[in-house]
């Protein structure tokens, strides 16, 4: 089971959809940025707020929910 460090879910926040820890990007978000053509180097460029280790683990976290092998452990905030 792996441990996300960079990602959330905050129901006050996008309705609870996964983000990357501390900001409004949804792992949804990151996902059409890179099904459009887009590098994480490109990202971060674009969205300076954000880590490489975070959009990096945004991917991660998406392949896992696909595959169902996510088991939760990220941390919700209230």
């Amino acid at each position: 089971m792996n441990s996300f460090q960079h990602i959330e879910a905050n129901p006050a926040v996008l309705g609870g959809k996964p983000c990357i820890k501390g900001t409004r990007i949804s792992v949804e978000f990151i996902l059409e940025l890179v099904a459009s053509g887009a590098s994480i180097d490109d990202i971060v460029k674009s969205y300076p707020h954000l880590s490489k280790d975070g959009v990096q683990e945004a991917i991660l976290y998406a392949a896992q929910f696909s595959k169902n092998e996510v088991l939760l452990k990220i941390k919700a905030v209230a």
